[in-house]
Parts: C-alpha cells; sequence; structure tokens
C-alpha cells in the first residue's frame, strides 16, 4: 500500500517517568522561581507599574526572531542558520521549562541539554521549500489552531492540576493525562514553527498525536 501522508517535519516528545518525587511536586511552584526569571529574561520580558492599572506584564515576540526573519524571506528567500538556531534553541528551554512547571519532568531544565524533552526542528530551504509571501498571513491563517489551543490549554492546566494531587499520594503522573498535556505541547510546538519559527509552509494538523 502507497503511503500518502509524511510525518510533520517537526516532532516532540516527552519521556514518561515512572516515578516522580513528591517532595519536590509539592514546592514545584517556588523550585521553578529561578528558572522562570532566566526565560523571562530571554524573552523580553517584563513587569512594570501602570499607574491605576496595577501591574502588567509584557512580553516581546517570546525572545523570537520574528520580523526579520519575515523581511528576510519577503525579500531575499533566506533563512539565517544563527537566526534559525536561536529560534530553535529558546523554543528547546522554554518547552523544558513548560515540562519542569508542569510536573512532567524532575528534571531541573538545563540551558543547552535536551534531557527528557526531544524536539526535532529541521533547517528549511528557504529559497526552494518557502513561499516568500505566506509569512505574511501565517499568523491569520493559524487561528482556527489558535482558538482550540485555549480551550485545549484550560483543560491541560486542569489535568496538571490533577496530576499534582496524584503524583503527591502515588509519585506517578497517570499516563492518559500526561499523554494528553504533551499532546497539546506537540500541537502547540507545530503551529508555533509553521506561524512564527516560519521553517514550514506544511499547515500543521489538528492533532494531538504524533
Amino acid at each position: 500500500m502507497v503511503q500518502t501522508l509524511t510525518a510533520y517535519p517537526v516532532s516532540l516528545s516527552i519521556d514518561y517517568p515512572e516515578k516522580l518525587n513528591r517532595l519536590t511536586t509539592f514546592f514545584r511552584i517556588f523550585t521553578a522561581i529561578p528558572i522562570i526569571i532566566i526565560i523571562g529574561l530571554l524573552s523580553s520580558a517584563e513587569f512594570g507599574w501602570e499607574g491605576a492599572g496595577g501591574w502588567v506584564y509584557r512580553c516581546a515576540a517570546a525572545g523570537l526572531i520574528f520580523l526579520p526573519i519575515v523581511l528576510m524571506l519577503l525579500f531575499r528567500q533566506k533563512y539565517p542558520k544563527w537566526w534559525f538556531d536561536w529560534n530553535v534553541a529558546l523554543t528547546k528551554f522554554g518547552a523544558r521549562v513548560v515540562a519542569y512547571i508542569d510536573l512532567l519532568t524532575d528534571e531541573y531544565p538545563s540551558t543547552d541539554e535536551d534531557q527528557a524533552v526531544h524536539i526535532e526542528i529541521p533547517y528549511p530551504d528557504a529559497k526552494n521549500g518557502l513561499n516568500r509571501w505566506l509569512p505574511l498571513v501565517k499568523w491569520l491563517l493559524a487561528i482556527p489552531h489558535f482558538i482550540i489551543l485555549w480551550f485545549l490549554w484550560i483543560a491541560a492546566i486542569v489535568c496538571v492540576v490533577i496530576a499534582w494531587f496524584a503524583i503527591l499520594f502515588t509519585g506517578r503522573y497517570p499516563r492518559g493525562l500526561f499523554d494528553f498535556v504533551v499532546g497539546v505541547y506537540r500541537w502547540s510546538l507545530r503551529v508555533a514553527v509553521y506561524a512564527f519559527l516560519l521553517i514550514t509552509d506544511r499547515y500543521p494538523p489538528f492533532s494531538l498525536s504524533d
């Protein structure tokens, strides 16, 4: 039988932990503070006071090189390798931080090693493999994904809260909840790679699975 569909050119997997530390799970919100500060600084995040509006939080493009790549693809059909490497490294680091916060691993997030979070993002052939005009509208085309992911992330947060209690009592992350949360990560990564990292013109599938 001829296989008509190929795998999406971006992959994410997280090693399932057989046992998790109950103590570090209980205090996870506190132990994660230093690494949250680091990812916040890398992401151009800032806190500020706006009078009657109180404390506000701003994040500038999540630290990704985005608009310059749009212009390079549009006018030069080129994706500079070091810009790609920065975007991928920041994406992987962010995924490790979120996985740690969401209790999927006990490993404190490394700034450079993959650890239990495995992400593969291939370097694109910008001249022959990418349409120079699509970066202007990809964010618009991805709106259906954004809407669905908004609800999926609400469900994922609920799953993490349930998993927190489960880990405290059993030391294990319920496999069904784990797979669902990882699936939401995977879906989100595909959309981010399509709409913001701009390494593929292939529209992301509406799927939690590989």
